[in-house]
């Protein structure tokens, strides 16, 4: 293998860039924390963490010596309370202070948070089965899009991993370059990819509170993904699949 495809791990590119000519640097607006939706869309209220009744508590230590990854699910449903856990967890808003800074569960680089996070909502209690959209903002999710054969679909695009249409949730991430373009120029991708690494370990220490199971996927079909969700695939484009569902105990020990 050409070791010329390390040179992306390595931090050599800041060296190289003339941030002055960046688009903060230059004064343009920073694009929108939030990619903008319909407001005749659909839209779910999520329950709020200070309204959780059901989430135990679960020390630090426990969650990281019990994560690993789980790819067998039972056909329980997921309750709407634990959803909404889980996207609070991956992606909540912690604090607004301006337009250019909203501080999340999650680091990211210069606050910037490139990433969208949608779900395929198989089997979670009071939502019907759709692909959805997680607003941060509102802590609310929106519908995007209603397909027949959601399961298959996400089968597919997920390279026959069937494990990730036999979930009772499938978490699909985003990315918006340009959110992060917009500080760091040409250095934004390895940041970006980064990130989608914070995001993904948050939702697996949040699963094991709630007792499910995820795996995260990094090998999936790009266009076909993409298309699922509606998205163009150059301006925002898929970076990660994560499968979510309850376990059973014996058979993922």
């Amino acid at each position: 293998m050409p070791k010329k495809y390390r040179e992306f791990l390595k931090s050599s590119i800041w060296k190289t860039i003339d941030f002055s000519t960046t688009d903060q640097s230059r004064g343009v607006r920073p694009p929108p924390a939030e990619k903008p939706f319909n407001p005749e869309d659909r839209r779910i209220n999520l329950i709020k963490p200070r309204d959780w009744e059901s989430i135990s508590e679960v020390s630090v230590e426990t969650a990281i010596a019990q994560r690993k990854s789980r790819r067998s699910y039972t056909e329980d449903t997921i309750k709407l309370e634990e959803l909404s856990f889980l996207l609070w967890a991956t992606q909540g808003l912690r604090g607004k202070r301006s337009a250019v800074r909203n501080y999340r569960t999650v680091p990211s680089a210069g606050c910037r948070h490139a990433l969208v996070t949608y779900i395929a909502a198989f089997r979670v209690e009071g939502i019907s089965k759709a692909i959805y959209r997680y607003l941060p903002m509102s802590h609310q999710l929106v519908e995007v899009i209603i397909h027949e054969n959601l399961e298959s679909l996400l089968t597919q695009a997920a390279l026959d991993q069937s494990f990730a249409g036999k979930s009772a949730v499938t978490f699909i991430w985003t990315t918006i370059p340009a959110r992060m373009e917009w500080r760091y120029s040409r250095t934004s991708y390895k940041v970006i990819a980064l990130d989608a690494g914070h995001v993904c370990q948050n939702l697996y220490l949040a699963c094991e509170v709630i007792g499910a199971g995820t795996c995260a996927i990094a090998a999936y079909d790009q266009e076909f993904s993409d298309k699922i969700l509606g998205i163009d695939g150059v301006e925002e484009f898929t970076i990660y699949m994560a499968p979510v569902g309850k376990f059973n105990n014996r058979s993922n020990k």
